[in-house]
């Protein structure tokens, strides 16, 4: 995973990495947070006020500890920290797989009485299990089928609402339980610490979940797709197991090959094709015509200031520049297919360049899997950095590392204008997605 450690201010100043956190500035949450740490064998930190995700991952800490993976230290069997239930409307901002904050999302949902009342005196931390301790091979990837949430509290406020469980239903079935004075004083003991706990649901009742599709930063990027009859691995071929971990059960596709890449999310109902009864109304065409454009601009004239664009100068660039557009094909190719869906209400996608019919498609919004093949389209339409940005941040990261300083400013400019303005339009307007 490419390390956020050294990019340049600009990007966290417009909140386009690391926003939304939850500031940390009390002490005795300071404390708490130092006794997690304490509990992972990892030094306190010395920060008086840092910033937490969804998971408890702060990058300040990381930043003072120099280990950006030190609540995941292998990639796999992430550690969580929670000191309040309202990290669950934060993001995950550094992660080795995808699903990560919606495992997180899902343990806190059920579980969320229970992290209301112990997060009043306590912390809770532990670890998202998986049934491997590190990666080697793909086969490792496959063989988590579930995750169980290992949960403890610094105070043991869990242990002890589970031992007060048990005399309490001591007290209820041996008849002569009441004349037991030293019991009966270990339970006014730990009432003082777990309160009443026929109110107050201190132990979680879900802690297993089912780990579904997923994008991993292992073996430089990997994507596991379930359907009923097979699981399909989608990365890099030089990836150690591809095509050797359970062939008879699982299909692998090379992410470098599109045809393949694009007749899976079709054939598997993951993608809307082409149509007139979407693309006229989403203006998805033309947005990816401008980032076409935009792109050239880039690569032609890396160092131009772009702060004035506006979309009459985007179209006199065009007009000068007809050569190196046609070039490259890819404006044109957007043009001929609005033209023929206007015309015929859709598009013959067989006839299509492979690479270039990635241009032209979306997820399915109703799919469960939509984020992460939108995440997936994007890898092959890298000219589109909104689309990186929304779906494949750390795809967006990576390409920012290799942007002019003129091109990072206009990048974040274009997000804060667009994406960052009003989010929930941008997705529902250009991917059909609600959430």
């Amino acid at each position: 995973m490419v390390s956020p450690a050294h990019k340049p201010d600009l990007l966290r100043d417009n909140e386009l990495i690391y926003g939304r956190l939850l500031p940390v500035d009390e002490p005795h949450l300071v404390e708490r947070y130092n006794k997690a740490l304490a509990a992972f064998g990892l030094k306190p930190t010395k920060l008086k006020s840092f910033d937490i995700d969804r998971t408890g991952f702060s990058p300040q800490v990381a930043e003072e500890c120099g280990d950006y993976d030190y609540l995941d230290p292998n990639g796999v069997n992430r550690r969580f920290i929670i000191l309040t239930p309202s990290q669950i409307d934060l993001p995950v901002v550094h992660t080795a797989f995808s699903n990560t904050s919606q495992l997180m999302f899902e343990f806190m949902t059920k579980n969320q009485r229970a992290i209301n009342a112990l997060t009043i005196k306590d912390v809770i931390y532990g670890e998202i299990e998986d049934s491997v301790s590190e990666v080697n091979d793909i086969e490792d990837l496959l063989s988590i089928n579930q995750v169980e949430f290992k949960v403890l509290s610094a105070e043991d406020v869990l242990g002890k609402a589970a031992e007060l469980g048990k005399l309490v239903d001591r007290l209820k079935q041996e008849p002569d339980a009441w004349r037991n004075d030293a019991m009966l004083n270990r339970m006014v003991e730990l009432a003082k610490v777990c309160g009443d706990i026929r109110e107050n649901a201190l132990v979680p009742d879900q802690v297993i979940f089912r780990h579904n599709a997923f994008w991993t930063s292992h073996f430089g990027g990997l994507y596991v797709f379930i359907d009923p009859d097979v699981t399909t691995v989608i990365s890099d071929p030089s990836a150690p197991g591809f095509r050797r971990s359970r062939p008879w059960q699982v299909s692998y596709l090379s992410i470098r090959d599109a045809e393949s890449v694009f007749k899976f999310l079709a054939s598997t109902g993951r993608i809307e094709l082409p149509r007139a009864s979407w693309v006229e109304t989403s203006g998805y065409l033309e947005h990816r015509a401008e980032m076409v454009i935009r792109d050239l601009i880039r690569k032609s004239e890396p160092d131009r200031n772009l702060t004035e664009v506006d979309k009459v100068w985007l179209q006199t660039w065009i007009h000068g520049h007809a050569e190196l557009i046609n070039k490259d094909g890819a404006f044109p190719f957007l043009n001929a297919a609005k033209r023929e869906i206007k015309q015929f209400g859709q598009i013959r996608i067989d006839e299509v360049f492979p690479q270039q019919r990635f241009l032209l498609v979306r997820a399915r919004p109703d799919h469960p899997d939509a984020w992460l093949t939108n995440r997936l389209i994007s890898d092959f339409v890298p000219s589109d950095f909104i689309s990186r940005y929304v779906f494949n941040k750390q795809g967006f990261y990576r390409d920012y590392e290799g942007y002019s300083e003129a091109w990072r400013s206009h990048v974040v400019d274009m997000l804060k204008t667009t994406y960052l303005k009003d989010k929930i339009a941008l997705r529902s307007r250009l991917y059909g997605l609600t959430d």
